[in-house]
């Protein structure tokens, strides 16, 4: 079955992706063909089937779980995921070997989950939050969760909310690149943040107490 195909003009692209296929590869025999990520990037950049499998099983993980931290829906963040790296191969020309492949990469999966989530049109980006006093925004302090059990409580966050903590507390944008982004006001983002804050810190305490009661019954 061809899964890595090259159009009549020539032009590299992504054509077909299916996880069941990729999930036979036997990296064994593709592994030492690139001992780089430039190799694999050059590779990868003439269309070579057998680099653009190594690059899905080497980032799918990775890129699943940042998909699946904005979309509740696995279904749903899986299929977001395949066509990000569909993305990424019809785009990967455009990789200029500096800086790191992986954020690139990274970059193009959290566009993907933006573009879902605007166009299911999503509730909980305005919401009204702008009448929010945000000033005196609390401080979210995680303790000694650790880094799945963090995941797992900022999964549960309204859309709008996680949306924003995301963007702001993990991937570093600033309001200003949320709001466009998002197509809100630096000011509803700023809300939406300290809204997710004050969420995630109940949350959190929460969680802290429950774990202390069971230590003490155990």
């Amino acid at each position: 079955m061809k899964i890595f195909t090259t159009d009549a003009t020539n032009s590299k692209s992504f054509t077909s992706l299916r996880k069941r296929d990729l999930e036979n590869i036997n990296l064994g025999i593709i592994i030492p063909l690139f001992t780089s990520e430039e190799q694999l990037v050059k590779a990868c950049q003439k269309a070579d089937p057998k680099a653009q499998k190594r690059v899905y099983e080497k980032y799918a993980p990775k890129m699943m779980a940042i998909c699946k931290r904005y979309l509740a829906d696995e279904m749903e963040a899986e299929d977001v995921m395949i066509e990000g790296f569909m993305k990424v191969f019809e785009k990967i020309n455009t990789f200029k070997l500096e800086g790191s492949f992986e954020g690139w990469v990274k970059r193009i999966m959290v566009n993907e989950a933006l573009m879902c989530l605007r166009s299911k049109k999503k509730e909980g980006f305005t919401t009204g939050l702008e009448q929010i006093t945000y000033e005196e925004e609390p401080q979210f302090t995680p303790n000694n969760l650790g880094a799945e059990e963090l995941l797992s409580i900022i999964a549960t966050l309204p859309t709008g909310f996680r949306t924003v903590f995301n963007l702001y507390a993990i991937e570093g944008y600033s309001h200003a690149e949320i709001a466009k982004e998002l197509n809100i006001s630096e000011g509803t983002s700023k809300s939406q943040l300290s809204r997710a804050r004050v969420i995630l810190q109940q949350m959190v305490q929460k969680n802290e107490i429950q774990n202390a009661y069971f230590k003490r019954q155990n």
